[in-house]
Formats: C-alpha cells, sequence, structure tokens
C-alpha cells in the first residue's frame, strides 16, 4: 500500500479534548482509519458500516478477509441497529459487564457488512470503556469495526508506540493516551451457540461469567494451520484470536508448562545450552523465578508477581516486544496458572508459542 504520514496526537484518558476528538471522528466518517486506545489494547478502527472503510482496515494490517472484525459501540441500544435478536441472556451480561472487556458474537443484521463478519451471519459487539474510545465512536456517529492496531499475527500493541512500530506510513493518525490497563484483549463470548462459549478468554474471566450465566463453557480449540507466508488457509473463523500462531514475536518463544521448580530447572539448563553456543537468550518469567536466572547468561525479563495475573497480564505484550527488540534470537518463557485472568494469559502464550508446549515434569 502507498505509503502515508503517520501523526501520533495525545489524547487525555480522563478528560478527551473535544478538538481532537472530533478531528478523528471526521476521518472515521469520511471513511478513514483511525488508531484509539482501549481498555484492552489499541485498536485499527473505521466506520463498521461502510465496506470501503473497513477494506482499509484488512490492507492497513495485513489481515485476510476470513477473520472477522469486533464492532466497538458507546450506547447499549446500538445492539438494535447490529443485530436480529437480542436474548435476555446477552442483555444480562451487557447490564454487568458493559462497558467492559466483553465482546458477544450475537445474530448479524442486514445493516451489518459481510466483510465486517467475513462473510458469516453473525457479528462480534462490544462497548470499550476506555474514556477515549467512547468519546470517539459517540463523536463519529457510528459504530467502530477495530481489530488490534499492529501487522497481523505480531504481537499486540499496549502502547503508542508500539503501533508506531508496527503500522507507521500505513495509518494517518494514532490517538495516544498511554499504557493500556488490561493487556489482553477482550474475552469473545458467542451467544449463537446453544450454550453460550467462550471462542477467545481475555479480559473477562469464565469465573465472572459464570456468576452471571452459569452455563458458560470453554470451546475446545480447532485451529486452521498457517502458510510461510504468514496468511491462513481461508478457513473461516467465527472469532478473532482462533489462529494458532498468533500475538507472536518477530523471533521464535519457546513455552514451558508443568510445576514451577520443573519449568524453572527445564527453562534455565535450555538458556545455558544456547548461551554456551553463543546465542542471545531472552527469558520471560516471574518476579519470583529471577534468582534462578540470575548466573544464565541470558537477558532476564520479569512480567510481575505470578499469583496476581492481572500484573502479569498488563505487561505480558510490552514484554514480549522488549525482548524482541533486545535483539534476542529466542525467546524461552514460562506457563502461568489458569485461573481468572490466568486463561487469557495462556491462550496469549499458546498462540505466541504458536502451540508448541515443553511439558515439564
Amino acid at each position: 500500500m502507498q505509503d502515508i504520514h503517520t501523526e501520533i496526537v495525545h489524547v487525555d484518558f480522563s478528560h478527551p479534548e473535544s478538538a481532537i476528538i472530533e478531528r478523528a471522528a471526521k476521518m472515521i466518517r469520511e471513511g478513514d482509519v483511525v488508531v484509539f486506545p482501549t481498555e484492552t489494547v489499541y485498536g485499527l478502527g473505521a466506520n463498521a458500516l461502510q465496506p470501503s472503510a473497513v477494506e482499509r482496515i484488512f490492507a492497513a494490517k495485513g489481515r485476510p478477509f476470513s477473520d472477522p472484525l469486533i464492532v466497538h459501540i458507546a450506547e447499549e441500544q446500538t445492539l438494535e441497529q447490529l443485530t436480529t435478536s437480542i436474548s435476555a441472556s446477552a442483555r444480562k451480561l451487557a447490564e454487568v459487564f458493559w462497558p467492559g472487556p466483553l465482546t458477544m458474537i450475537l445474530p448479524r443484521s442486514p445493516l451489518v457488512p459481510l466483510l465486517v463478519t467475513a462473510g458469516l451471519e453473525t457479528v462480534a459487539v462490544r462497548m470499550p470503556r476506555h474514556p477515549v474510545a467512547l468519546a470517539l465512536i459517540r463523536a463519529a456517529g457510528t459504530p467502530i469495526a477495530a481489530p488490534s492496531a499492529n501487522r497481523f499475527m505480531h504481537v499486540s500493541p499496549t502502547t503508542a508506540q508500539h503501533v508506531y512500530a508496527d503500522l507507521h506510513g500505513r495509518v494517518p493518525l494514532i490517538l495516544d493516551s498511554g499504557s493500556c490497563e488490561v493487556g489482553v484483549e477482550s474475552t469473545v463470548l458467542d451467544m449463537c451457540a446453544p450454550v453460550p462459549t467462550i471462542l477467545r478468554p481475555g479480559g473477562v474471566s469464565i469465573e465472572a461469567l459464570r456468576r452471571v450465566l452459569p452455563n458458560v463453557q470453554l470451546a475446545v480449540p480447532k485451529h486452521a494451520a498457517h502458510t510461510e507466508s504468514g496468511t491462513d488457509d481461508e478457513t473461516q473463523y467465527a472469532s478473532p484470536g482462533q489462529m494458532l500462531t498468533h500475538y507472536a514475536p518477530a523471533v521464535p518463544l519457546l513455552l514451558f508448562d508443568g510445576p514451577v521448580a520443573a519449568m524453572r530447572s527445564a527453562m534455565l539448563a535450555e538458556a545455558k545450552r544456547r548461551s554456551a553456543q553463543g546465542e542471545r537468550v531472552g527469558v520471560l518469567i516471574a518476579d519470583e523465578d529471577v534468582p534462578t536466572f540470575q548466573e544464565s547468561g541470558a537477558v532476564v525479563h520479569s512480567l510481575g508477581d505470578a499469583t496476581n495475573p492481572q500484573q502479569v497480564a498488563t505487561s505480558l505484550f510490552a514484554s514480549l516486544r522488549l525482548l524482541e527488540n533486545a535483539g534476542v534470537q529466542v525467546i524461552l518463557c514460562r506457563n502461568f496458572d489458569a485461573a481468572g485472568l490466568g486463561l487469557a494469559i495462556r491462550d496469549r502464550l499458546l498462540k505466541a508459542a504458536g502451540g508448541h508446549v515443553y511439558e515439564c515434569s
């Protein structure tokens, strides 16, 4: 695509400046793309009801048309335009979790272009809670389709600088409101399935969802293969984030799982072996693991306290980019418990590793 000038404009988190928001909203109304912050990750947005605008999202990211987009709204009543049916369960979830990091898959209305839904008769919708995102959607006067604002399959962006590194020359405007609070994408819940089913774990835990709908279940992953060019095999996805290789750094990531002591031992041995062979090794661990790796010869980075999944999630994508930019040739990463936000962390790490896990015992 033709190289364009990319501008980063700072926006106040709590009180978004109206002139800046209106400038971005005008661009959305006129069919352009704008990058904006949400509480999960930064999004690459366009008018969800305008196919030519939505095409610009796919072009900027290098994203296949088989991967559906999430439509972002600022008012619950907007759902009436986007879907043909809103169940009592969906309304109950919206009442509890919106605005917030929950995406619901609902029956598509004819108003939603099939380009947004990857040809499916369902549409993924969420209401973000970030003040800048809400202000932009309201000012634009239209729902905004937005995936994460990064090159397709690369690590998701949690700062404007991450976005610029991936998309400068491909988007005209990035609204910068600092680091994202949640750090991983929204939970995607299929409300069209016979039983409400999580297709992508995210910022709302399965435990929290089950307190509202006790029968919520987790889907068994059905991943597609990928070509070496980074595009998928034209499998049609019901939700974003279902590809086996996704959220991946530019260097290989090796994921270790099992009891903590076994993970540490296996990672340390691998780090020393590779370092001795002259490889620059990155190690991604928790605070309590750090003493083990002080003499490993690796570039060591902690995600935070292993018992604090919110802390780990918030730093996950930024840490992957940090090690990538440190010039390491491989990243060795430990896994985390699946409770709460840990399920989303495990999902992102599994996909960053392309599905390859070293089981330690």
